[in-house]
């Protein structure tokens, strides 16, 4: 039996996972480094951030709206692990909705910073399951020896979560073609999959709008028609 290296929480294998593909969503984005700031100031990068983070919140309230229970997390830093959180939040109230996490190899955290850190352990404490994608418990990524073997390992992180869900949700920069995300959004468009997504453009113009308002921004968000 092996067990997070962070959390201690035990995973399972892709093929004891109890999934729910028709009622499930898979949620992806941008780590937190790849968000730059508002009119490149970085004394706008705490608010910038913020505003990502309502946004993917209120996605989140529409695809429960429109019925989907089910999400799958790849626990990353920054879209990942905020949506995990919320997730948790909406299940204090929902015993419908269920959090999947979707570890890609064993050490993927090694470099997380530790408020990072213990955002994951909370996340995979109250997960309903963590599955893991490569048990291989020697892997660490930037020392596997083959090309592209590093980049494999996000791939089967990606692909499984798309293929086992209904629709995407992203927090998609267009300006980044080459992110995991990118990779992700792409695979679940070529298979047919209904993807949602907003980017950095969309949360500069709500800031263009509102100003640096955070309260005014909450308003236009919450105003948002569903596009589920």
């Amino acid at each position: 039996m092996l067990t997070s290296l962070d959390s201690g929480t035990v995973l399972i294998s892709p093929e004891n996972a109890e999934l729910r593909p028709e009622r499930t969503i898979c949620i992806t984005g941008h780590r937190e480094k790849a968000i730059l700031p508002y009119k490149d100031d970085p004394e706008n990068i705490h608010l910038t951030r913020a505003v990502v983070r309502l946004m993917l919140y209120r996605y989140i309230d529409m695809a429960i709206e429109k019925g989907y229970t089910d999400f799958f997390s790849g626990l990353a830093d920054g879209t990942d692990l905020w949506a995990a959180e919320y997730v948790l939040l909406k299940k204090q109230s929902n015993e419908d909705i269920r959090l999947i996490g979707a570890m890609p190899f064993l050490r993927h955290s090694r470099f997380f910073r530790k408020d990072v850190r213990s955002l994951l352990c909370d996340v995979e404490k109250n997960a309903d399951c963590i599955v893991l994608l490569n048990s291989d418990p020697s892997v660490v990524y930037g020392k596997n020896g083959r090309p592209g073997t590093d980049a494999d390992l996000y791939k089967v992180r990606n692909y499984y979560m798309a293929d086992n869900s209904a629709a995407v949700l992203a927090f998609f920069d267009e300006r980044n073609p080459r992110s995991g995300t990118a990779q992700t959004v792409n695979y679940a468009l070529k298979q047919g999959k209904k993807v949602r997504s907003f980017g950095l453009s969309d949360v500069y113009h709500l800031m263009d709008e509102a100003g640096v308002s955070f309260r005014d921004i909450g308003r236009i968000v919450k105003g948002l028609d569903n596009i589920f």
